[in-house]
């Protein structure tokens, strides 16, 4: 935001060019950053000394021509340049995302490019800049264009088999066995992919983890040092949390959300009940739960079987410190021991459910469904009675 240093301004269309020509007086060379003096053109005030860009169409980011002017980010000089600008015919400012848009249907981008900018601009961790990098840079496209060619392979051996179906008749059956087979291994392998977008998709929206247990126990003293900042009310009143409170969080590149729940116990209060009704449900759809119970009264309730995994953790340890079951932590959130040993269980937990590291492209639902539509389409060619069936 102005002030600041720099500060560009694009333009892209039929007047961008003549635009260029009427501010800074000439017309400068392709692709190469020039200095021009900046006038406006109804009073001939110099605006700027700025550097200016210009990329004929349709090679440039939005595939039509485009001009930039770099500025010195005075609020006066931005404004100023951008009055004479609108105020040449045919030039308008962009709408939001329109020169994505345009970018788009020039073809200089596909959708799943498109989808990926848009996560790259909201991108806050590490894990999800990589993922869409790689969604914006074509990756998913070039996948897409992998399996085309493959399902083009298979149907060409699919025609010749048809083609000898009367001549050569074992010829004509051994290509079609090969053809189902084919057809089978790759459907296995969307199918792979596709079991494998859970994991895309949490790395784009982020883990979460429930912060679960009786009240009193520390809950949100724990996901404010966790956080490192007061995001939840803490109070020695118990059922101070009644609705869940959700507060974003950096595990090692990895995004994740810390849900403060309502402390779970019997209660007649109507808005407790709720906000206990609530936290069991969050629970249930969480990537992981901590179950936090404290050192001065602890109850170890066995997670449940079938749930997510669960964290146990003891609070309160600088209080006393009773023997832990295996796999649990020990912390004082208050204090802060044993905060640095639950961040790094966390990282770890984190980084081994993502995998950062490898690739996972499906993180839309219209990408899963895209290829989940492919691999049915494949299974029932693989499964089709007739070998022209097959091929069709």
């Amino acid at each position: 935001r102005p002030p600041a240093a720099l500060a560009v301004i694009r333009l892209s269309g039929p007047a961008a060019f003549a635009a260029v020509r009427t501010l800074a007086g000439r017309l400068p060379s392709p692709r190469r950053l020039s200095l021009c003096r900046l006038t406006d053109p109804a009073s001939g005030t110099l605006l700027d000394e700025a550097l200016v860009a210009i990329f004929p169409g349709p090679a440039s980011a939005s595939g039509e021509d485009l001009a930039e002017f770099h500025l010195h980010g005075g609020p006066a000089v931005i404004a100023g340049v951008l009055a004479a600008l609108t105020g040449q015919p045919g030039i308008r400012l962009a709408e939001p995302g329109e020169y994505t848009r345009r970018a788009f249907a020039n073809g200089r981008m596909d959708l799943a490019q498109v989808e990926g900018l848009a996560d790259l601009v909201a991108a806050e961790t590490a894990s999800q800049r990589d993922q869409a990098l790689a969604l914006a840079g074509g990756a998913l496209g070039r996948l897409a264009d992998h399996w085309r060619d493959r399902c083009l392979t298979v149907l060409a051996e699919a025609e010749a088999g048809l083609d000898f179906a009367e001549d050569e008749a074992d010829v004509a059956a051994r290509l079609d066995e090969a053809a189902r087979h084919q057809l089978l291994a790759m459907a296995d392998a969307l199918g792979q992919l596709i079991a494998d977008s859970a994991r895309a998709a949490r790395i784009r929206d982020g883990l979460s983890i429930a912060v679960t247990g009786p009240p009193n126990v520390g809950k949100s003293s724990l996901v404010n040092a966790l956080a490192m900042r007061d995001a939840a009310i803490v109070t020695p009143i118990a059922g101070t949390t009644r609705d869940a409170i959700e507060v974003p969080v950096d595990l090692g590149g990895v995004a994740a959300v810390l849900i403060d729940t309502a402390g779970l116990r019997d209660t007649s209060d109507p808005i407790e009940a709720e906000g206990i009704a609530r936290a069991r449900r969050r629970a249930a759809s969480a990537d992981l739960v901590i179950s936090v119970t404290s050192a001065d009264a602890p109850d170890w309730a066995p997670p449940p079987a079938d749930g997510p995994p669960h964290l146990l953790l003891l609070n309160k340890a600088d209080l006393a410190l009773p023997p832990l079951p295996p796999g649990a932590l020990a912390i004082s959130a208050t204090a802060g021991t044993g905060l640095p040993a639950l961040r790094a269980w966390l990282t770890n937990w984190a980084q081994t459910t993502t995998r950062p590291g490898e690739p996972a492209l499906l993180a839309h639902a219209r990408h899963r469904a895209a290829f989940a539509d492919a691999e049915t389409a494949l299974r029932e060619a693989a499964h089709a009675p007739e070998p022209v069936l097959r091929a069709e």
